[in-house]
């Protein structure tokens, strides 16, 4: 068994975390699971049978909630998975033998590697989704979780390496639930920037600059209608984020902010 902790944090996921665990089960070390207390659907019973240690807890934020789980983890590094993330083949492989060399895999605190977004039938190659590169493989001891509620990342104590093999995302099921996952997003970013001074020209600019980036400097129009669709929801999600920010400060103060 490869000295890996893969740790995994979930809501009711019952439906997609079989897939995540089978890329992992049978050659790593441990693998944790940490629920919400309120999970019912089934998601611990398929966690159970990949042989996973499992922990409920109140929702604290995705920040908190994977630190929460990493400092459950034994083994010497960890890999953090998210239920709708993958293990390719090819990332399966490039881990087990830099871990199995353990002067160079020591070299760095932790790796990063790219991931590879399968979105309406299609497996999404440029623009913003791509390489997406991921720092999910690191050192017990040698990072920790930034203490946020979404947009979390790994706050790493040293250097950090970088792997060629792909974690597959099967992220949104539909355009539907691009929408949702859209306006929750942009409802936690204002929250977060509650009463941060927005003007007319942010407002108008930086979607823009969005759409132009993801669809045109990055090639996204080379992923079909996927890659347009993309590049414009972003945008539509970098309006909002800024529009409900001033939106709710005028609402606080009861007038118009300049």
């Amino acid at each position: 068994m490869t000295p890996i902790s893969v740790c995994l944090i979930a809501g009711n996921e019952a439906a997609r975390i079989r897939r995540p665990l089978e890329s992992v089960a049978g050659w790593t070390a441990e693998i944790i699971v940490l629920l919400n207390d309120d999970v019912a659907d089934g998601t611990d019973k398929i966690a159970a049978e990949f042989g996973a240690k499992v922990f409920r807890e109140p929702w604290k934020g995705f920040g908190p909630q994977k630190q929460s789980l990493a400092e459950k983890c034994t083994q010497p590094w960890l890999l953090n998975l998210d239920a709708d993330e993958v293990v390719s083949p090819e990332l399966r492989a490039e881990i087990t033998a830099l871990l199995a060399d353990e002067p160079r895999a020591a070299g760095h605190a932790a790796y990063s590697f790219p991931r590879c977004s399968f979105y309406s039938g299609r497996w999404i190659r440029h623009g913003d989704w791509y390489p997406d590169r991921q720092i999910r493989l690191w050192q017990r001891g040698r990072a920790r979780w930034s203490p946020v509620p979404v947009h979390e990342k790994l706050q790493v104590d040293g250097s950090i390496g970088r792997l060629r093999g792909e974690l597959l995302h099967h992220t949104m099921d539909d355009l539907n639930h691009h929408v949702r996952k859209m306006v929750e997003y942009s409802d936690l970013f204002a929250r977060n920037n509650a009463g941060r001074k927005i003007g007319v020209r942010e407002i108008a600019l930086r979607p823009w600059w969005r759409f132009v980036r993801s669809y045109f400097l990055r090639r996204g129009f080379l992923d079909g209608w996927q890659g347009y669709a993309i590049a414009r929801l972003a945008a539509q999600e970098v309006f909002l984020r800024y529009a409900k920010i001033r939106e709710a400060r005028e609402k606080s103060t009861g007038k118009n902010s300049r």
